[in-house]
């Protein structure tokens, strides 16, 4: 079975949201055979940042649905969308 990587913009509630607390807490959300393999951070507008981790799952059904409502539920996260994806 494959793997596939995908690039997801995570919005924070807040500008004031702890950056790395967050990215801490996405990392720890992840179910097994998932990972993040790297985080860029992108300013969006007013202070508010966006968190842009590269994630490797499976290639199995569901594709990135779990990631997606992992993240979703995570304490400081706004909203999540996945901005690219592709076989590894």
């Amino acid at each position: 079975m494959g793997k596939v990587a995908a690039k997801i913009k995570v919005m924070p509630q807040s500008p004031d949201i702890d950056l790395d607390a967050l990215q801490e807490r996405l990392e720890t959300a992840l179910s097994e055979g998932a990972k993040i393999n790297g985080v860029e951070r992108e300013e969006v507008a007013f202070g508010l940042v966006a968190l842009y981790p590269t994630v490797i799952v499976p290639d199995g059904a569901g594709g990135t649905e779990g990631v997606e409502e992992a993240f979703s539920e995570v304490e400081g996260v706004e909203s999540v969308n996945v901005e690219n994806v592709g076989r590894i």
